[in-house]
Formats: structure tokens, C-alpha cells, sequence
């Protein structure tokens, strides 16, 4: 019987707040991450302020196994990737950038800015680098000092098999530079397994942190190539080497670190360990899997030309003929409250992508998501087969 209620469409205005952050980054925070960011504010030089940096230091250390203890920038990672360029690369070196999407073929200008002589491997930005082009291309040019590699460019979707690549560069005698932003943590990468030199990452991704710091792994040899580098900055935001033993407790800060953030990361190990690292890479790959799976069934297609470059962390869709990203994007948050990122550079246009990280790796937001593209396509006139995706996703959930 009608009682006189009025069901008015529910939308979602762009001022309101998203129910559902999927995206690529910024990732939604980890609630005892953002209760750790509230903890009081010490002096910087406090005693347990710095036995607290220390331990977070040596917990990082514990995770991102290089062979000195991580340095943690005050900023978030593209500091750390753009010091880490300065740092490490000199003029006389030759460097060559691995570029398979926007964010390798960006580290180009960093990699170039103190005259180094810059080589460019690249491939189509839905493929990735093979370990045997790389050892092709080293054997061209012996005199390759640097090799950089992006793992997961994020605007492709794609993840670039940097064990293998490692491999390669330490038989060719390189230092090996690796942006692992946006997979550290949410998949089995560390500076150990890549052989990495320089191992850059930071915890606003897989570990469910707010953006705000970043860190570098540096091998024995990387640092002994900073402190080589005249060009390497000091006394600068983008120095690496000043914060070299600034995890000491008994050593001085550079300038002021940022408090709360280290409070914030300090939790987000904590739950990375107790969790265990295996079964954190399990739910991201499971929740990336069910997704992928799901976009498949609805008739769909990924952004990767093959699904074994597919990324544990991210599920790139190719946007359908005829179709408008911005417009799908808009249809998904006014629908369903359900943000997701659209592509970047070379990408922008041509794909979205639904963040698998940290707190939104679990399999059910695969759900959310699905029903979220596949309901706003539907209502752009785009048919898909939104039972068949759900269901797909849920045998893989299963």
C-alpha cells in the first residue's frame, strides 16, 4: 500500500564525501594508522621521540630488507624518486631508463638534469620490460653505469619483472635503481629479491598510509656512489646522504622530521607484521584477481595486453568505444559513492584504474567495484554483463 513516501533518486554530489576511495593514490588510511597520526606531538629531540624513530627504522629495515637501514624522507615518494636521482646519478654516468608507462618514462628528466647521458629502453605502455631486452640492450652498451626501472606504473596497470631484471644488472656490474612506490607491501618485492641499489617506496600506498613520507633501501655500493657524487645534494631537501645515520638515536636530525606521519607509519608496520607480509600479498592479489575477472565476464577488456603484466594492486579497464572516462568516472562517485582514478598521460583517455591497496585489499571491494563500472555503463548506454562479472569474481573470491 502506498503510504505517501517519495523515493527521490539518490545521488551523490561532487561536494560530498565518496562512500567507497578505490583509486591508485591517494589510498584510503588504515584506521589505527589515522588514530596513530592523532598520538601528541613530542619534540623532535625528545629522548623517546628519538628511540621512537629509531624503532621505526629498524622495523622498516625488517621489511624492506636492503643492506643498510632505510632512510625516511620527510615528503612523499616523489621526493624520494627525484633524490634519489640527484643523489646517485653523476655526470659522467650513463643511465638506462626501462620505460613501459608515464611514470618510467618520467624518471627520464630526473635522470638527466645533472648531464648524465640518459638510453631509453621502451616497450607499448600496455607491455613490460623482458629481462633478456634489458640484457640485450646492457650488451650494446657496456658502458651503462645506472639502470632505472618503474615495478608497477600505476596509469598502465602493469608490473615489470624487476627480480629478473636485477639479476641481469648485477651480472653487467650496474647499480640498479628501482621505483617500487605503488607495490611495496602489497606484493613479494624488497630491495634483496631486485638486487636494488637505490630501493624506493613509501607507505601512502599497499601500507595505508596518508601521503606524506617516503623512504629509500641503499646497498653498500649505492651509498658509496653518493658520497662520491659531487653533484649529490647536501644540505637539501633532496639530499639522501644527510639522513644517512639520522636513524641513530644518538644522531642529529637534518631538520625537523615529521612527527605524526612517523607515528603513522610506525602503525601501519605493526599491522603489516602482525598480519604477516605472505597473507597482506595474498588479499591484494586475491582482490586484484577477483576484479580482473570480473571485468573479463562483463565483456569488458584490461588495459595490460597480456594478463600475466596485470598488477596485484591495481585493475586497469580499458575504456569501451564511444565511451567518455570522465564521464564513467562521474557516473560511478554520482551512482554509487565509488571514486576510482583515471589514467595519466599517454593512459589519460584510454583506461580507469580500481586501486587494490592497503585497506581496500580485500575481496569484497572487488564487488563494490565491479558493481559500481558495470552499473554506470549500464546507465550510459553501455551494455554489460553485470550478474556474469559479479559471479566470476566470486568464484575467484571462493
Amino acid at each position: 500500500m502506498n503510504r505517501g513516501y517519495v523515493v527521490n533518486r539518490l545521488r551523490y554530489a561532487p561536494g560530498d564525501a565518496p562512500l567507497f576511495t578505490l583509486a591508485t593514490g591517494p589510498v584510503d588510511a588504515y584506521p589505527a594508522v589515522l588514530r596513530a597520526l592523532g598520538s601528541p606531538v613530542p619534540y623532535d629531540y625528545d629522548p623517546s621521540f628519538q628511540a621512537t624513530y629509531q624503532r621505526v627504522a629498524e622495523k622498516l629495515h625488517a621489511v624492506v630488507k636492503a643492506e643498510t637501514v632505510p632512510v625516511i624522507l620527510q615528503g612523499e615518494p616523489v621526493l624520494a624518486l627525484e633524490a634519489a636521482a640527484a643523489s646517485l646519478i653523476a655526470r659522467d654516468d650513463v643511465v638506462l631508463n626501462l620505460v613501459s608507462g608515464v611514470y618510467g618514462k618520467g624518471f627520464e628528466g630526473w635522470a638527466a638534469r645533472g648531464g648524465a647521458r640518459v638510453l631509453e629502453l621502451a616497450v607499448p605502455y600496455d607491455r613490460v620490460i623482458a629481462a633478456e631486452a634489458v640484457a640485450a640492450m646492457l650488451h650494446q652498451h657496456p658502458d651503462v653505469t645506472v639502470v632505472a626501472a618503474c615495478h608497477h606504473d600505476t596509469p598502465s596497470g602493469t608490473i615489470n619483472p624487476v627480480d629478473e631484471i636485477g639479476a641481469v644488472v648485477a651480472r653487467h656490474g650496474a647499480l640498479f635503481l628501482v621505483d617500487a612506490v605503488s607495490s611495496f607491501g602489497g606484493m613479494g618485492v624488497d630491495a634483496g629479491t631486485c638486487r636494488s641499489d637505490m630501493f624506493v617506496s613509501g607507505p601512502n600506498k599497499c601500507m595505508g598510509c596518508p601521503p606524506g613520507l617516503s623512504f629509500i633501501g641503499v646497498s653498500q655500493r649505492g651509498w658509496a656512489k653518493m658520497r662520491a657524487n659531487p653533484a649529490a645534494p647536501r644540505d637539501s631537501v633532496l639530499s639522501v646522504l644527510d639522513w644517512e645515520h639520522a636513524w641513530r638515536s644518538d644522531r642529529p636530525f637534518p631538520y625537523t622530521p615529521s612527527v605524526a606521519e612517523v607515528h603513522g607509519l610506525e602503525a601501519a608496520l605493526d599491522l603489516y607484521l602482525a598480519e604477516g607480509p605472505e597473507n597482506v600479498w595474498a588479499r591484494h592479489l586475491v582482490t586484484a584477481r577477483a576484479c580482473q575477472a570480473g571485468v573479463v565476464a562483463m565483456g569488458l577488456a584490461l588495459w595490460p595486453a597480456e594478463a600475466r603484466f596485470a598488477s596485484p594492486t591495481t585493475t586497469a579497464v580499458r575504456i569501451p568505444a564511444g565511451s567518455d572516462d570522465a564521464a564513467l568516472r562521474a557516473e560511478m562517485r554520482a551512482r554509487y559513492g565509488v571514486v576510482c582514478s583515471s589514467g595519466r598521460g599517454e593512459t589519460l583517455g584510454k583506461l580507469i584504474r580500481i586501486g587494490h591497496m592497503g585497506p581496500t585489499a580485500h575481496p569484497m571491494y572487488s564487488v563494490i567495484a565491479l558493481t559500481a563500472l558495470g552499473g554506470a555503463l549500464r546507465a550510459l548506454g553501455v551494455p554489460v554483463n553485470l550478474a556474469a562479472g559479479i559471479e566470476a569474481a566470486l568464484e575467484v573470491i571462493s
